[in-house]
């Protein structure tokens, strides 16, 4: 788009046990989202904070103006999303997938009538994502194929800690101990292993606290340490199934996953992992158009949309 009028900008802001998003509607793919106006937006101080961005685009328009995106999806992707979810972690960089922001995306499109429930199909970068509305206000989301890849290591703080790599759309290493998680420094840690995880990947710690209960603290790639992480909740369940040896070949039971915004429900499987939780959206706004004007590049613009 070459406009330069900057237009108001409309905003939502909604969290799933704790990691919250700015939600930007952007129904035709008009807007001009510069990493900078993303990081922008997340700043907990001078703008409106969040754990990352969630735009809101039409799928017709988000091949237009992302024609790669399809390039990663399943095999069992149907082609019948019309929205597509373009998540940005807060430092603005673009990530495949958010299993606490699929949950809220789809109460924004449920909540504005963009989209009619109870079941939605919901296009990422990871491929296509079912989200299901549930009586009692949750969402359970089938995130896919949850696959252990190999090995990991980090170090957090002073600690060597050994992982699993997990990829779950996008890369985690989920490291199973033995000690207090709240102990252990995720202020940030390095990934030592494996070596091919060149973008960098989330990192969980993870301790078993009872029978397919566990608690799990995370540091989310681009983000930091947040509240919350879904697709870090699947990676969690995954990495202590394989510490009972209940991975892959154990039992298909749902796993309780105490993060420290909440609780989520995990049952994962190589195939198809279930997530459930719940989505609030707590507010809805426009930008000042001299904040925007501020924080774009010269030339670029913003749209008003739904």
């Amino acid at each position: 788009m070459t406009a330069t009028t900057i237009v108001v900008m409309l905003f939502a802001k909604g969290h799933g046990t704790g990691n919250d998003f700015v939600i930007v509607p952007d129904i035709d793919g008009l807007l001009d989202l510069p990493a900078g106006l993303v990081a922008a937006l997340c700043d907990r101080r001078t703008g409106l904070g969040a754990d990352g961005v969630l735009r809101v685009v039409r799928m017709s328009a988000a091949k237009r103006i992302e024609p790669a995106l399809g390039a990663s999806a399943g095999s069992g992707d149907t082609g019948s999303a019309e929205w597509f979810m373009d998540y940005r972690n807060a430092d603005g960089g673009i990530a495949e997938m958010c299993g606490n922001g699929i949950r809220v995306f789809a109460k924004y499109l449920i909540e504005r009538g963009l989209a009619v429930g109870p079941e939605l199909v919901i296009a990422t970068r990871a491929g296509e994502r079912v989200v299901r509305a549930l009586p009692d206000g949750q969402f359970t989301v089938d995130m896919g194929s949850a696959r252990v890849t190999g090995t990991g290591a980090v170090e957090a703080g002073s600690q060597r800690l050994a992982g699993l790599a997990i990829t779950v759309g996008n890369p985690h290493v989920a490291c199973v101990v033995d000690q207090p998680i709240a102990a252990i420094d995720l202020t940030a840690p390095r990934l030592l292993a494996p070596a091919d995880l060149k973008d960098g990947a989330n990192v969980e710690v993870v301790r078993i606290v009872g029978d397919h209960d566990v608690e799990m603290r995370v540091h989310e790639r681009g983000s930091g340490q947040t509240l919350s992480c879904g697709t870090g909740a699947v990676a969690a369940a995954v990495a202590a199934a394989v510490a009972l040896g209940e991975w892959p070949d154990g039992p298909t039971v749902p796993w309780s996953v105490r993060v420290p915004g909440g609780m989520l429900a995990v049952t994962p499987s190589d195939t198809a992992s279930l997530l459930t939780g719940p989505a609030e959206i707590i507010a809805t706004g426009e930008l000042a158009e001299g904040w925007i004007a501020d924080r774009l590049p010269v030339g670029s613009s913003t749209s008003r949309d739904t």
